[in-house]
């Protein structure tokens, strides 16, 4: 279905091909899986198959690549459309409309089909990914994985019989991706549609693989084959691998399942059940004493300007509605009152779109939401009062809301009971948030949080999609004003502050890394970011090199992988060395040596006295960094607790390791390694 013949890409200006040799095919019916460190050419591989390589980038092609016996060379991609369906890294350079049903029904208009068939297909696509909920929602209020999730429906409903998949499950929760790569294995098994994937996140894919593509290095010839052939000599691996390996296990498991079957000698060396060791987090109202205090960060020096407070750091319009993507600046004060039921829509252009004549209207619009205060039984729980404002801090002038509505009965059987927060000699906090609510409309997107991060701290936000993680992010850094509740970072109420005054007292790394960067070159970023962070020359380039080596000082940012972009982003907001570090999905992108990296960084950091903030779906992660772990669902905190304690006790957030060792509590490869030496 897909063959390369020798290709070789090479882009204007650059000195040496992008990627050379490439020289294997993918048979009708198959998941191909094309995997190697960042920046070595995956996703000019993938372009070659749909034919934006070279018709949109530019640069030579020299070879041939076939696509069901068309040659991309003399094929433009409209004329590949109806056979090749493609999402790449960045969702949103894929949408051309505004609404999530629009979006999906775009491609089938493009293609002619009947309106019969396009509804039909829209329906079964938003129940196989879960966006039913989401059909009339405008794409700018959604989280970045419900993003991505439409992205991937909407090549899915025309029904292409390739499908080309640039890192489809990096934005998304654990749950999520299981569901979608579970329809990319029904396609392939009950339809025959090829599909070719890159991922980083093996550990999500690589069992799915019929057969692997490994780029070693830029411009190395590929390795093609099985895929525990090809992890036995990958530079790039999951954990399960890397565990194979540690252990001697021939062929490789590539799923927890096979590795169990062969842990149990493992097990045996490694003795009986055990607490994971590491370092400690410090004391805080919310995690288990230490003994050690925690160690005072250097002075804060100012980050570069327009990364937080009123500045925008990403491009997307406030979220009414409660999604998991900041806004771009704080919002007006909360209305007077909210109406208790929402106006009636006007018909969509889904309905206009869809209808047939003289049928009955296709549906209601669901009424809204209940939202508001929610007890546990006894009466309502224990709140403590805010601390003052520090001198020249503006006073707060409480905002009117809307009477509280009646709590549901799941929130009143499940509420968490609120404790006091008692303040900490041992670990002054950095952030302290109090009751925490967070409303758009008739849409409750935060309730009832509370949340304290300690000096030293790396605490990690974990939950599904559009469970409010980045509006907690948002919170903390001034973009989103609360509706209830307070916030405080460093003494300072963040929607409050000054933009010049809170970039001395955190700093934000947005999911979009491009809204950090506007300069034409790398030098001319770095240069940018050590002068307005009042840093020594040469700082920001220092964490370049050692989070992505290679990278030099001539390339335009735009030319950078999604990953290396992302790593340059996160150098920039690390020169002013902020003491209270806010990440969203930080290893976005990036491949296990650049994680790696990345950990080191923020582990140093945290040594230093900095609290890091991150929210993720990557598991793997929050075992590796993380002292504490928030679990949120629905805009509440649902668990709390020491990373171990939560994520041994999830099915849906433990580490591989954790799964194949249980019921010994070991969390990463590293710990069994350590404990075999």
């Amino acid at each position: 279905m897909i063959r390369f013949e020798d290709v070789s890409v090479t882009y204007e200006g650059a000195g040496e091909p992008a990627v050379r040799g490439v020289d294997f095919e993918v048979p009708e019916g198959e998941l191909v899986l094309l995997v190697g460190p960042s920046g070595v050419g995956k996703s000019t591989v993938l372009g070659a198959v749909s034919g934006l390589v070279p018709h949109f980038t530019g640069g030579t092609l020299r070879g041939r690549v076939t696509v069901a016996g068309r040659d991309t060379r003399t094929h433009q991609p409209r004329e590949l459309a109806d056979v090749v369906g493609t999402v790449g890294q960045d969702p949103l350079a894929h949408f051309v409309t505004d609404t999530v049903e629009e979006e999906l029904a775009y491609g089938m208009e493009s293609l002619g089909l009947a309106p019969e068939v396009m509804r039909r297909r829209v329906e079964e696509t938003l129940d196989l990914l879960g966006l039913a909920d989401l059909r009339d929602r405008p794409i700018a209020t959604l989280s970045g994985g419900q993003r991505q999730r439409v992205a991937i429906g909407s090549v899915l409903t025309p029904h292409p019989r390739v499908l080309v998949l640039d890192e489809p499950t990096s934005a998304l929760d654990p749950a999520a991706a299981e569901e979608v790569l579970a329809v990319l294995q029904r396609l392939v098994h009950d339809l025959g549609t090829t599909v070719l994937l890159a991922e980083h996140r093996l550990e999500r894919v690589i069992q799915y693989a019929d057969r692997v593509v490994l780029l070693p290095a830029p411009g190395a010839a590929p390795r093609y084959g099985d895929p525990a052939e090809v992890m036995a000599v990958s530079p790039v691996y999951p954990p399960v691998v890397g565990l194979g390996r540690l252990a001697g296990w021939s062929p490789l498991p590539l799923t927890v399942r096979d590795a169990r079957r062969r842990a149990s000698a493992l097990r045996d060396r490694l003795g009986g059940p055990r607490q994971p060791h590491g370092e400690e987090p410090p004391t805080t109202p919310d995690s288990p004493a230490t003994d050690s205090p925690a160690t005072e960060p250097p002075a804060g020096r100012p980050l570069r300007s327009g990364q937080s407070g009123s500045d925008s750091l990403s491009s997307e319009p406030n979220d009414p509605n409660g999604s998991d993507t900041p806004p771009t600046q704080p919002t007006a004060s909360a209305p007077a009152a909210t109406p208790k039921t929402p106006p009636t829509p006007l018909p969509s252009p889904r309905r206009r779109l869809f209808r047939r004549a003289n049928a009955e209207p296709l549906d209601h619009p669901a009424p809204a939401r209940h939202s508001g205060p929610a007890f546990p039984a006894g009466g309502p729980p224990h709140t403590t009062a805010a601390p003052p404002p520090e001198p020249g801090t503006p006073a707060h002038t409480p905002t009117p809301e809307a009477p509280p509505a009646l709590p549901s009965p799941r929130r009143r059987l499940f509420r968490r009971n609120s404790a006091p927060l008692v303040p900490s000699s041992a670990a002054p906090r950095v952030a302290e948030v109090r009751g925490l609510g967070v409303r758009r409309g008739p849409i409750t997107a935060l309730r009832h949080v509370d949340l304290g991060v300690a000096r030293g701290e790396t605490v990690a936000l974990m939950g599904r999609n559009g469970a409010g993680k980045s509006t907690l992010l948002g919170s903390l850094v001034g973009l989103v004003e609360p509706t209830a509740g307070s916030v405080r970072v460093g003494g300072a109420v963040p929607h409050r502050t000054p933009p010049r005054e809170l970039v001395r007292r955190v700093g934000l790394v947005p999911q979009e890394p491009r809204d950090l960067l506007y300069a034409d070159t790398v030098a001319a970023e770095c240069t940018a970011a050590d002068r307005d962070a009042g840093a020594e020359p040469g700082t920001c380039r220092a964490l370049v090199s050692e989070l992505l080596p290679g990278i030099t000082d001539g390339t335009h940012p735009r030319d950078l992988s999604e990953g290396q972009r992302l790593a340059l982003a996160l150098a920039l907001v690390l020169t002013a060395r902020p003491p209270l570090l806010l990440l969203d999905e930080p290893t976005r992108g990036l491949d296990y040596a650049a994680k790696a990296r990345l950990v080191a960084v923020l582990r140093a950091l945290a040594a230093e006295g900095h609290a890091i903030v991150l929210a993720t779906h990557d598991v793997e992660l929050a075992a590796e960094i993380a002292h504490r772990v928030v679990l949120l669902a629905d805009g509440e905190v649902i668990a709390d607790g020491p990373t171990a304690e939560i994520v041994i006790s999830s099915p849906s957030f433990a580490p591989q390791v954790t799964k194949i060792l249980a019921p010994q509590r070991w969390l990463t490869v590293a710990e069994v390694r350590e404990a075999l030496a």
